[in-house]
């Protein structure tokens, strides 16, 4: 990847970690069952092979996903996401319901599956058991 944001920002170190256009996208198709090499690479075409070893490197020493042997003979892995990578979920969600609303030719939609109706993002204090709108980041 180009390099590395060298302060202490949150935002800045996540893009140390998902800052080119592909690591979000393997993310996101291990999120959705797209869990081998060879799943990826097609679900991903045309990601250069080198380009998608790298992504999954990455991931892995970041700690989002874990790679799981499922064949000994040919030594074939799955790739696993941690808890860490589960909760890119709320990432994704955000990405979605923002696309879905300022950009054309979006698709997908996050619905509650009860209803089916189009969900929304909102902030939720553990200490007073409140939704708030009345956020800040400090």
């Amino acid at each position: 990847m180009s390099g590395n944001y060298d302060f202490n920002c949150n935002l800045a170190q996540t893009l140390n970690i998902v800052e080119d256009k592909w690591t979000l996208l393997v993310l996101h198709r291990i999120f959705n069952g797209k869990n081998t090499y060879k799943g990826l690479q097609d679900a991903l075409a045309p990601i250069p092979t080198n380009i998608l070893s790298k992504r999954i490197k990455t991931l892995e020493e970041n700690g989002l996903i874990k790679a799981q042997l499922y064949s000994e003979h040919p030594p074939r892995y799955e790739y696993i996401l941690t808890e860490k990578g589960m909760d890119f979920r709320h990432v994704f969600n955000a990405i979605i319901i923002w696309s879905n609303k300022y950009l054309d030719g979006c698709n997908k939609n996050v619905k509650h599956e009860k209803c089916e109706a189009n969900v929304e993002i909102k902030y939720y204090c553990k200490s007073c058991n409140e939704l708030v709108e009345d956020i800040t980041i400090k």
